[in-house]
């Protein structure tokens, strides 16, 4: 779930970062960082269930044209989906790792989008003017200079987002059907996250039981951990981390 989620995020997030930092007017730039802050502060619950009542079946028809065209591959087939069949049941593609990798997403990007935005901003003046100076378009001067100071931004940007989703639970919880093996299609109903299994099991487990959550919350934080730290350290290594002169 939390590489599906990345998978969406980055692009969107840099996207965003690079429009806001780079092509966004002056007067609307200050509401645009507002409004991306503000996302971040959105309670997972609603973007779970905004997931459960609008994206779920809305997405369905997207998760059957994938599984019929792109079934080939393997993380994209669904066992017991006739993709000859126009009258198969979509029914298959619902609480999906898909579909749950896409809202954990759009809980993601706006951490990812304002660390990228604020490395972007830091890109030393001289040498945009200087790209500019010997004739580099904008875009040009974007993927010379500002891309490559950012290289370090993107990528501990990207990887504190990872963290992030590695532990996210309510949203996964509401959306995904829990499965107890290891679902390595994405698209076909039923999947599971550590954090959405100790949502599930805590309240009805014997004193045995809980001490395996407590040991499955444990390897989780310890995951979390080395994510964050490997993020901190290539920010801290990189350009990205020096002051604009």
């Amino acid at each position: 779930i939390a590489l599906t989620a990345i998978a969406f995020a980055l692009p969107l997030a840099l996207g965003t970062a690079l429009y806001i930092s780079e092509y966004a007017p002056a007067k609307i730039k200050n509401g645009l960082v507002t409004i991306v802050d503000l996302m971040a502060a959105v309670p997972s619950v609603v973007y779970g269930l905004w997931g459960v009542f609008f994206l779920s079946p809305n997405i369905l028809p997207v998760s059957q044209w994938l599984s019929t065209y792109l079934g080939w591959i393997p993380f994209f087939a669904v066992d017991g989906f006739d993709t000859s069949d126009p009258l198969a049941s979509p029914t298959v593609f619902a609480a999906s790792t898909f579909i749950a990798g896409i809202v954990v997403a759009l809980m993601v990007a706006p951490i990812t989008s304002s660390i990228m935005r604020e490395v972007f901003t830091q890109a030393p003046i001289g040498e945009r003017e200087g790209a500019l100076a010997l004739g580099a378009t904008r875009w040009g001067m974007i993927r010379n200079v500002v891309l490559p100071f950012g290289s370090g931004g993107i990528i501990g940007g990207t990887m504190l987002g990872l963290g992030r989703a590695l532990g996210e639970t309510i949203a996964v919880f509401l959306i995904i059907s829990p499965v107890f093996v290891i679902q390595p299609h994405i698209l076909e109903k039923g999947a599971n996250s550590i954090s959405a299994l100790i949502a599930l099991r805590y309240n009805e487990a014997s004193a045995f039981e809980i001490s395996a959550l407590m040991a499955a919350g444990l390897a989780l934080f310890l995951i979390t951990l080395v994510v964050n730290f490997v993020a901190s350290t290539i920010i801290g290594r990189s350009r990205s981390g020096s002051q604009s002169e």
